[in-house]
Protein backbone atom coordinates (compact mmCIF):
# COMPACT_ATOMS: atom_id res chain seq x y z
CA UNK A 1 0.00 0.00 0.00
CA UNK A 2 1.37 3.30 -1.11
CA UNK A 3 1.02 6.54 0.87
CA UNK A 4 -1.13 7.95 -1.05
CA UNK A 5 -3.97 5.14 -0.63
CA UNK A 6 -3.35 5.11 2.93
CA UNK A 7 -2.97 8.83 3.55
CA UNK A 8 -6.93 8.45 3.50
CA UNK A 9 -7.41 5.75 5.39
CA UNK A 10 -5.39 6.75 8.15
CA UNK A 11 -7.40 9.68 8.77
CA UNK A 12 -10.52 8.14 9.12
CA UNK A 13 -8.92 6.02 11.97
CA UNK A 14 -8.19 8.91 13.79
CA UNK A 15 -11.02 11.53 12.78
CA UNK A 16 -13.26 11.56 15.64
CA UNK A 17 -12.70 10.56 19.32
CA UNK A 18 -9.62 9.50 18.55
CA UNK A 19 -7.48 12.84 17.08
CA UNK A 20 -9.61 14.80 20.24
CA UNK A 21 -8.17 13.02 22.64
CA UNK A 22 -4.88 13.70 21.44
CA UNK A 23 -5.46 17.05 21.77
CA UNK A 24 -6.55 16.95 25.75
CA UNK A 25 -3.35 15.38 26.27
CA UNK A 26 -1.45 17.52 24.45
CA UNK A 27 -2.43 20.53 26.78
CA UNK A 28 -2.38 18.10 29.77
CA UNK A 29 0.08 19.13 32.35
CA UNK A 30 2.55 15.59 31.80
CA UNK A 31 1.69 15.46 28.21
CA UNK A 32 4.94 14.46 27.14
CA UNK A 33 4.80 11.02 28.72
CA UNK A 34 0.83 10.85 28.27
CA UNK A 35 1.07 11.78 24.46
CA UNK A 36 3.27 8.87 24.30
CA UNK A 37 1.53 5.89 25.68
CA UNK A 38 -1.60 7.13 24.15
CA UNK A 39 0.54 6.64 20.90
CA UNK A 40 2.07 3.40 21.86
CA UNK A 41 -1.16 1.43 22.98
CA UNK A 42 -2.44 2.75 19.41
CA UNK A 43 0.12 1.67 17.66
CA UNK A 44 0.13 -1.79 19.29
CA UNK A 45 -3.80 -1.77 18.92
CA UNK A 46 -3.86 -0.97 14.80
CA UNK A 47 -0.83 -3.13 14.31
CA UNK A 48 -2.58 -6.35 15.91
CA UNK A 49 -5.88 -5.52 13.99
CA UNK A 50 -3.96 -5.12 10.62
CA UNK A 51 -2.13 -8.54 11.02
CA UNK A 52 -5.08 -10.26 12.11
CA UNK A 53 -7.13 -9.04 8.37
CA UNK A 54 -4.15 -10.21 6.99
CA UNK A 55 -3.84 -13.60 7.97
CA UNK A 56 -7.63 -13.70 7.26
CA UNK A 57 -6.73 -12.31 4.00
CA UNK A 58 -3.69 -15.06 3.38
CA UNK A 59 -6.03 -17.70 4.25
CA UNK A 60 -9.15 -17.23 2.56
CA UNK A 61 -7.92 -15.42 -0.41
CA UNK A 62 -8.88 -17.09 -3.57
CA UNK A 63 -7.22 -14.31 -6.17
CA UNK A 64 -4.95 -16.85 -8.25
CA UNK A 65 -7.49 -19.00 -8.98
CA UNK A 66 -10.04 -16.57 -10.13
CA UNK A 67 -10.39 -14.45 -13.61
CA UNK A 68 -9.79 -11.46 -11.94
CA UNK A 69 -12.58 -10.01 -10.48
CA UNK A 70 -13.62 -9.86 -7.01
CA UNK A 71 -12.78 -12.64 -5.36
CA UNK A 72 -14.41 -13.48 -1.40
CA UNK A 73 -12.32 -10.85 0.24
CA UNK A 74 -12.77 -8.12 -1.88
CA UNK A 75 -16.39 -8.69 -1.06
CA UNK A 76 -15.57 -8.76 2.63
CA UNK A 77 -13.76 -6.02 2.66
CA UNK A 78 -16.28 -3.89 1.09
CA UNK A 79 -18.77 -5.13 3.20
CA UNK A 80 -16.65 -3.66 5.91
CA UNK A 81 -16.08 -0.27 4.42
CA UNK A 82 -19.90 -0.06 3.98
CA UNK A 83 -20.35 -0.91 7.48
CA UNK A 84 -17.89 1.77 8.32
CA UNK A 85 -19.94 4.31 6.66
CA UNK A 86 -22.94 3.13 7.74
CA UNK A 87 -21.47 3.59 11.32
CA UNK A 88 -19.63 7.13 10.95
CA UNK A 89 -22.81 8.11 9.53
CA UNK A 90 -25.24 7.43 12.67
CA UNK A 91 -22.65 8.31 15.38
CA UNK A 92 -21.48 11.40 13.58
CA UNK A 93 -20.71 14.34 16.12
CA UNK A 94 -22.25 16.98 17.49
CA UNK A 95 -21.13 20.58 17.82
CA UNK A 96 -20.32 19.48 21.89
CA UNK A 97 -17.65 17.07 22.33
CA UNK A 98 -18.64 13.60 24.69
CA UNK A 99 -18.73 15.33 28.47
CA UNK A 100 -16.78 12.15 28.91
CA UNK A 101 -13.61 13.67 27.26
CA UNK A 102 -13.09 16.82 29.95
CA UNK A 103 -11.75 14.33 32.18
CA UNK A 104 -9.11 13.50 29.65
CA UNK A 105 -6.80 16.64 31.59
CA UNK A 106 -6.70 14.19 34.62
CA UNK A 107 -5.51 11.13 32.60
CA UNK A 108 -2.40 8.84 33.94
CA UNK A 109 0.12 7.37 31.17
CA UNK A 110 -1.18 4.29 31.78
CA UNK A 111 -4.69 5.06 31.27
CA UNK A 112 -3.52 7.13 28.21
CA UNK A 113 -1.74 3.67 27.14
CA UNK A 114 -4.88 1.81 27.59
CA UNK A 115 -7.08 4.77 26.00
CA UNK A 116 -5.38 4.69 22.70
CA UNK A 117 -5.23 0.44 22.86
CA UNK A 118 -8.93 0.13 22.99
CA UNK A 119 -10.14 3.42 21.12
CA UNK A 120 -8.17 2.43 18.02
CA UNK A 121 -9.02 -1.25 18.33
CA UNK A 122 -12.23 -1.81 19.63
CA UNK A 123 -13.94 1.29 17.88
CA UNK A 124 -16.11 -0.33 14.78
CA UNK A 125 -14.95 2.05 12.32
CA UNK A 126 -11.53 1.73 12.82
CA UNK A 127 -11.64 -2.16 12.74
CA UNK A 128 -13.54 -2.06 10.00
CA UNK A 129 -10.96 0.13 8.26
CA UNK A 130 -7.89 -2.03 9.94
CA UNK A 131 -8.87 -5.28 8.89
CA UNK A 132 -10.42 -4.06 5.29
CA UNK A 133 -6.19 -2.59 4.64
CA UNK A 134 -4.80 -5.70 6.23
CA UNK A 135 -7.42 -8.32 3.74
CA UNK A 136 -6.98 -6.35 1.23
CA UNK A 137 -2.64 -7.16 1.19
CA UNK A 138 -3.21 -10.46 2.15
CA UNK A 139 -5.65 -11.17 -0.74
CA UNK A 140 -3.21 -9.60 -3.06
CA UNK A 141 -0.50 -11.41 -1.65
CA UNK A 142 1.33 -8.76 -1.14
CA UNK A 143 4.06 -8.41 1.61
CA UNK A 144 2.89 -7.63 5.14
CA UNK A 145 5.50 -4.47 5.61
CA UNK A 146 3.17 -2.91 3.10
CA UNK A 147 0.96 -2.23 6.06
CA UNK A 148 3.55 -0.21 7.51
CA UNK A 149 3.02 3.00 5.44
CA UNK A 150 -0.73 3.03 6.91
CA UNK A 151 0.36 2.33 10.53
CA UNK A 152 2.97 4.48 10.29
CA UNK A 153 0.24 7.39 9.33
CA UNK A 154 -2.27 6.67 11.79
CA UNK A 155 1.23 6.81 14.64
CA UNK A 156 1.78 10.08 12.89
CA UNK A 157 -0.93 11.31 13.24
CA UNK A 158 -2.20 10.66 16.00
CA UNK A 159 1.36 12.47 17.75
CA UNK A 160 0.97 15.49 15.24
CA UNK A 161 -1.30 18.24 18.32
CA UNK A 162 1.88 16.64 20.77
CA UNK A 163 4.51 17.61 18.41
CA UNK A 164 2.59 20.47 17.40
CA UNK A 165 3.35 21.39 21.34
CA UNK A 166 6.92 20.70 21.33
CA UNK A 167 7.48 22.07 17.94
CA UNK A 168 5.43 25.68 18.39
CA UNK A 169 4.79 25.78 22.07
CA UNK A 170 2.36 28.33 23.57
CA UNK A 171 1.10 29.22 19.83
CA UNK A 172 -0.04 25.54 18.95
CA UNK A 173 -1.93 25.52 22.27
CA UNK A 174 -3.59 28.51 21.38
CA UNK A 175 -4.80 27.37 18.19
CA UNK A 176 -5.35 23.73 19.22
CA UNK A 177 -8.98 24.05 20.12
CA UNK A 178 -9.88 25.68 16.99
CA UNK A 179 -8.78 22.32 14.75
CA UNK A 180 -10.27 20.61 17.35
CA UNK A 181 -13.58 22.14 17.28
CA UNK A 182 -13.36 21.72 13.43
CA UNK A 183 -12.36 17.98 13.23
CA UNK A 184 -14.96 17.18 16.14
CA UNK A 185 -17.89 18.46 13.93
CA UNK A 186 -16.90 17.94 10.54
CA UNK A 187 -14.43 15.07 10.47
CA UNK A 188 -16.78 12.44 9.56
CA UNK A 189 -17.87 14.13 6.33
CA UNK A 190 -14.36 13.46 5.16
CA UNK A 191 -14.16 10.25 6.41
CA UNK A 192 -17.39 9.52 4.48
CA UNK A 193 -15.82 10.44 1.64
CA UNK A 194 -12.92 8.65 1.84
CA UNK A 195 -14.47 5.34 2.69
CA UNK A 196 -16.69 6.07 -0.70
CA UNK A 197 -13.43 6.45 -2.84
CA UNK A 198 -11.67 3.45 -1.35
CA UNK A 199 -15.02 1.28 -2.21
CA UNK A 200 -14.42 2.69 -5.96
CA UNK A 201 -11.02 1.50 -5.81
CA UNK A 202 -11.81 -1.47 -4.99
CA UNK A 203 -14.70 -2.20 -7.51
CA UNK A 204 -12.36 -1.04 -10.49
CA UNK A 205 -9.19 -1.74 -9.29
Amino acid sequence: MDILTALPLAFVMIAGPQIISSFFFATSSDWKRISAAFVFGALISVTIVVTVGYLLGKGIGTREEDDGGLTGVDYAVLALLVAAAIYTFHTRTNEEPPKWMGKLQGATPKRALVLGWLMLGLFPTDVFTSLSVGARLGDRDDPWLDALPFVALVVLFLASPALSVALLGERAERWMPKIRDWMNANSWIVSEIVLVFFVVIILTG
